[in-house]
């Protein structure tokens, strides 16, 4: 399953999906920093009938990867640093050049992190902080990541492997931890393209955590194996932090759930923009 994150160029955000260990990037995505075009995807079909060339190989160099939207999961065309290259070679933009040594860095750090793993986990510190985010609100979502990636590791080792599968497996544990699914839980925020639980308050991502350390635990216990067992698991995990969520609720009088963002999104745009 491609990982999926928000890169920053001058405080535009372009998503970037890994595959192979390899960034891939949102072409639509990069096109708009890049001209400031209002419909991205018609600069694109122009772009293409201005450069056969280009067109005749855009199948290859622009390959369609899954990627979260505020509608779901979306095939998107990404391409590589290399492919990126081309298709700016065909953009007459002052943005070129600093965009292509954007690139360069950012290909760079990813060789330097394969290296190095820790330096993943230092960088994504830094970005939270200059965010504005609080130390222990980072330390938490730090290890929600981690609590993540140990699930979505045990996931494909026993047979998950389409996007669509992760997408549903994760949505039942959301439904049994907090009654909602993610799409749900992003719209009750007001959220679209912004990552969910870079905007859950501390009690969401503890329970996030729960939901899906309980469902590795359940997982490896029953030793599930593909997307039958998986999801039966998936749902017993959700259970587990949801029965814990709805006692705290009982006796504290308050919800967990909330519509209010951890992090104001006008104070990362705020943010984004001194960067």
């Amino acid at each position: 399953m491609p990982s999926t994150h928000l890169a920053l160029f001058q405080g535009r955000q372009v998503r970037k999906v890994l595959r192979d260990g390899e960034w891939f990037f949102v072409v639509q995505d990069a096109v708009a920093v890049l001209t400031d075009s209002a419909d991205p995807r018609q600069y694109i079909k122009k772009l293409r009938s201005r450069d056969p060339q280009l067109n005749q190989g855009w199948v290859q160099l622009v390959p369609p990867l899954s990627v979260p939207t505020a509608g779901g999961i979306q095939k998107l065309g990404c391409a590589n640093t290399q492919g990126l290259f081309r298709i700016i070679q065909s953009i007459p933009s002052p943005k070129a050049e600093p965009f292509k040594a954007w690139l360069a860095q950012v290909g760079y750090e990813r060789i330097q992190e394969i290296e190095d793993p820790e330096l993943a986990s230092r960088r994504a510190r830094e970005l939270y902080k200059a965010k504005g985010y609080p130390q222990d609100w980072i330390e938490k979502r730090m290890r929600a990541i981690a609590i993540r990636e140990e699930l979505t590791g045990e996931w494909k080792d026993r047979g998950i492997e389409e996007q669509k599968d992760f997408a549903i497996l994760t949505a039942e544990i959301s439904r049994a931890t907090f009654g909602i699914t993610p799409p749900q839980h992003k719209s009750l925020k007001g959220l679209a393209r912004q990552n969910l639980r870079d905007h859950m308050n501390d009690l969401e991502l503890i329970f996030s955590m729960l939901g899906e350390a309980a469902t590795t635990e359940i997982t490896r216990a029953k030793d599930a194996r593909g997307f039958g067992q998986n999801k039966e698991s998936a749902k017993e995990g959700g259970t587990v932090a949801g029965q814990a969520r709805k006692e705290l609720e009982r006796k504290s009088g308050r919800k967990v759930v909330t519509s209010e963002n951890f992090l104001p999104e006008k104070k990362v745009r705020r943010i984004a923009k001194k960067d």
